[in-house]
């Protein structure tokens, strides 16, 4: 069965009557309206007719409705033209913080242009203070932008009061009606706005689609040129059957306005009440009287929100109000502007109704949140434990994702400055350096290496995810030259969330892999933990003359890759379930397989230096690599090898929080070709689990090395790059197309 969904104010479903209002101009009536002929009159009478019930619904002149391609073109057009067009009479805007990004990124790019911008407070309930709008007046103000209604805790601001005071002082007033529209009565005579925009797709029209009010007598600078439609007001051939449905929607939200607002408060109510009689601990953000009627944001207090939505979302489909690093908490701008405590807001939760909510939905997601939140409270054991471990999906018990919840490497760098120096001789590498293990002399030819890695799930299946943990703790000591001895497990398990036996199903993935390695996993340690995590100490044996490290790469030396990259990517496009079963397959086998083999390999050749690609991405650990060695690297992007699906995920917009920080962290030392792409750089940047070996080999062995990488099965083995002379211009590593 699919959830139940509870997200209306991210997107509504298309009403089925506003589908059929537009079928006949996807089928049958596609004439362009500016067409004179027989199919543009047809045409041109549905988006007119369309424009009557949009403006009936506003109550406006059907002259004062101009269709876009959704609200954030609505909000561009409104700020934008209004300052443009008022520009001589004055540059300062005022606004709100809590606005949604298409009015707050649009008031930042106009403050690069010249223009003055004030961003409001709110109060603890999400209002914004009239008083201070005056305040804020200046000779210079052209325009006030202030939402109807906040899309994540639903407060319904003042607009009335606010456009009054526009008016006294003869500035233009917009308001962000996305929310309202449909919910509340949105009438432009009562609100008595200048300027009023709202999105298709947020009351059961379809996406893409929107429409801005202007008053009459208002002149806004025009944003898209070319022909005269829609009034010489912004050009481009209108998208009848779209349109058409933007109509429906608005005739069905006048005629039903009343009707829908009683259902949505009826259904927000009693979710509402239900949630906070379970858990009388939970606080509600916004205001409670001057509120939309479908939404409710509730503030699980301790618990980290994206964690609860993961394990909501096979039952039921809502947003989170905060994001949880391993690092800091990242709220919401709204509930940071509302200061809601931290502990509090971390758990914030919105649902939001909609027309189709039903009892039985409400009934549905009550259970779920009453199972999945009581599991996560930190009480002696769970009522709520999933009584067959078959279908558990381990990502879905985790805020994170794998390697990619590192703390960032400024973080740690920060943190490591005051590392102390070890007093023992026999310590050859500690924590100081940048490789990936520690290495102990015990005699003139033995050396003990030792590392621990350990993360949360990176993919669903229990057993898969030990094997893929195991496989990425037994890298290090690949990466070292040295043979595995032994390991031990490290857990941490919600045994209030989970059953024994997923456990179980961990261990046995892992232990299988260390068998491959041909060592034991003979002990380990537990700890009770709110999400599943796991990983191994594995300690090893090399001679402590052929430690392999990043440092020692040498000028001319040819840079090769054992596996592909993106590994980050799509584990992070597996737990958004967007991997087919092959994509998922291969996923699995890539992140699992030892560097055992490419070890093996790289100890018959002249080596210089050797790192393994895991969290830091491809770029950070060659950085660790060049700065160690004092000299710099040319990578050349078509010759990297990449997994399947990766780039188009990329452009998907699946990237891995951890990715982001890498990019931030390597940017400084990097020179990209100016032709590359921005998702070409997330590629090399991406935070991966179990990736392979980044060896730096002398080039007249390169080929042979490669070669024989491909001859032990290693076929994504390739080279990518040289090693050449350190640069003055602190650049580290160059990448050219």
């Amino acid at each position: 069965m699919k959830p139940v969904y509870l997200d209306y104010n991210a997107t509504t479903p298309i009403d089925n009557r506003v589908a059929e209002a537009m079928l006949p101009f996807i089928n049958e009536h596609f004439g362009n309206p500016s067409s004179s002929h027989y199919y543009g009159v047809n045409a041109k009478k549905a988006v007119q007719e369309a424009r009557k019930s949009v403006a009936e619904l506003l109550h406006c002149d059907v002259d004062e409705i101009i269709f876009t391609s959704g609200g954030s073109e609505s909000n561009n057009y409104a700020i934008k033209g209004a300052a443009y067009a008022k520009r001589n009479q004055g540059n300062h805007i005022i606004t709100s913080v809590i606005e949604h990004p298409a009015v707050i990124e649009v008031c930042r790019y106009l403050e690069t242009k010249g223009f003055k911008v004030t961003y409001l407070p709110v109060n603890r309930t999400g209002l914004v203070n009239p008083y201070e709008v005056e305040e804020a007046v200046t000779p210079q103000t052209i325009l006030i932008s202030i939402m109807h209604a906040n899309n994540e805790v639903g407060t319904v601001q003042p607009i009335t009061e606010i456009s009054a005071i526009a008016r006294k002082h003869q500035v233009l007033m917009h308001s962000d009606c996305a929310q309202s529209i449909g919910k509340i009565p949105v009438h432009v005579d009562e609100l008595d706005v200048d300027l009023l925009s709202f999105a298709g797709h947020k009351f059961y029209a379809p996406k893409g689609v929107g429409a801005l009010y202007i008053r009459r007598g208002v002149q806004l600078e025009k944003q898209v040129h070319g022909a005269d439609h829609e009034m010489n007001r912004r050009a481009g051939t209108e998208n009848v059957a779209q349109i058409v449905g933007l109509g429906k929607a608005a005739e069905l939200a006048a005629n039903d306005l009343q009707d829908t607002y009683d259902h949505l408060k009826t259904m927000r109510d009693r979710l509402e009440n239900a949630v906070l009689d379970f858990f009388p601990e939970c606080t509600v953000n916004g205001h409670r009287e001057q509120c939309l009627p479908n939404t409710t944001s509730i503030n699980f207090t301790g618990l980290e929100a994206n964690t609860i939505v993961e394990a909501l979302s096979d039952n039921v489909a809502v947003s989170a109000g905060a994001a949880c690093h391993s690092e800091q908490v990242e709220l919401s701008a709204v509930l940071e502007a509302m200061k809601v405590p931290v502990d509090r807001a971390m758990g914030a939760i919105r649902f939001s109704v909609g027309r189709f909510t039903t009892r039985d939905d409400i009934e549905t997601a009550v259970k779920a949140i009453k199972e999945v939140v009581s599991a996560m409270q930190p009480r002696e054991a769970s009522t709520f434990l999933p009584e067959d471990d078959a279908d558990i999906k381990l990502t879905r018990f985790t805020h994170g994702l794998g390697c990619a919840c590192k703390l960032r490497p400024q973080l740690l760098e920060e943190a490591l400055k005051q590392w102390p120096v070890a007093g023992d001789a026999n310590v050859l590498v500690d924590g100081r350096q940048a490789d990936d293990a520690a290495v102990y002399q015990i005699d003139e030819t033995t050396a003990i290496v030792q590392t621990v890695d350990f993360f949360t799930p990176v993919v669903d299946d229990p057993y898969q995810f030990g094997a893929v943990a195991a496989a990425n703790a037994l890298s290090d000591i690949y990466a070292m030259g040295a043979k595995p001895l032994f390991a031990l497990n490290i857990v941490g398990f919600p045994a209030n969330r989970l059953p024994i036996s997923v456990l179980q199903r961990i261990l046995q993935g892992a232990n299988d892999v260390a068998e491959k390695a041909g060592i034991a996993v003979i002990g380990g340690h537990t700890v009770d933990d709110t999400e599943p995590k796991f990983g191994m100490a594995v300690s090893g044996l090399v001679h402590p003359g052929r430690i392999m490290r990043n440092k020692g790469a040498q000028v001319g030396d040819v840079l090769i890759l054992t596996k592909g990259l993106g590994t980050g990517i799509l584990s992070t496009a597996l737990k958004r379930g967007l991997l087919n079963d092959e994509q998922t397959l291969h996923l699995y086998e890539t992140m699992s397989t030892l560097n055992k083999d490419a070890a093996d390999v790289m100890l018959r050749f002249d080596v210089h230096a050797c790192t393994d690609v895991t969290g830091f991405g491809l770029l950070g650990h060659l950085l660790e690599m060049m700065r160690a060695s004092g000299r710099t690297a040319r990578l050349f992007f078509e010759d990297i090898p990449i997994l399947d699906g990766v780039g188009d995920m990329v452009t998907a917009g699946v990237i891995p929080g951890g990715t982001k920080d890498n990019q931030a962290y390597t940017e400084p030392y990097v020179h990209y070709d100016t032709r590359m792409a921005e998702t070409q750089k997330i590629i090399l940047n991406d935070a991966q689990t179990s990736g392979g070996l980044l060896i730096s080999v002398a080039e007249k062995q390169a080929h042979n090395f490669i070669e024989t990488l491909h001859q032990r099965g290693i076929q994504n083995a390739a080279k990518i790059g040289q090693i050449v002379k350190q640069e003055q211009d602190n650049n580290l590593c160059s990448i050219t197309l």
